[in-house]
């Protein structure tokens, strides 16, 4: 299944992005920023496409006008990190650095929105970022999302840090509401 916006394409990672995901997912500035270490080699790539981006709501975002992947997006189902709901996901992304800024990560993250509240049945989306990044911030504030709590000292094993969490949902209701304006 493949979701669509005005500048991206949505679809299941393949084992010919293996190449392009080192690209982007060896830059430093990328991974820890969404708690995993930059990616060492395009083999490293091509499992993690293989067996951690294989999920059944994760996305490859492509670049329509190049057609190549330039991040990823996820629905992590029952609940994700925050709930253990069945009608509850949570949200997570990440997008390669040259793109950063162009607004690329709240269209598709809207897109993404729309899926799980028509066509999956959520009644609640979670997401966090790290307090440090500002961006992944401001993508949910754009989405919608609203302030639910700080998490202090969460562990992030694929890193070895602890972290701050800042913690934000988004109620169907509330995007309903959003959305009828």
């Amino acid at each position: 299944m493949a979701l669509e916006t005005e500048r991206t394409i949505m679809r299941p990672w393949q084992p010919e992005d293996a190449a392009v995901l080192f690209e982007w997912a060896k830059d430093p500035d990328v991974g820890p920023r969404a708690g995993w270490m930059p990616h060492k080699d395009e083999a490293e790539s091509a499992w993690i496409s293989a067996n951690v981006l294989n999920g059944k709501e994760c996305y490859a975002v492509i670049d329509r006008e190049k057609n190549i992947p330039i991040g990823s997006i996820e629905l992590m189902l029952k609940g994700g990190r925050f709930s253990d709901r069945e009608d509850e996901c949570e949200l997570g992304y990440w997008l390669a650095k040259p793109y950063w800024g162009k607004g690329l990560m709240p269209e598709a993250g809207e897109q993404l929105l729309r899926h799980a509240f028509e066509d999956l049945g959520m009644r609640a989306v979670w997401c966090a970022n790290f307090i440090e990044n500002s961006q992944s911030a401001r993508v949910q504030e754009k989405l919608g999302f609203v302030y639910v709590r700080t998490m202090e000292n969460v562990e992030m094993p694929m890193i070895h840090a602890f972290k701050t969490d800042i913690v934000r949902i988004l109620t169907k209701e509330k995007w309903l509401e959003d959305h009828s304006r």
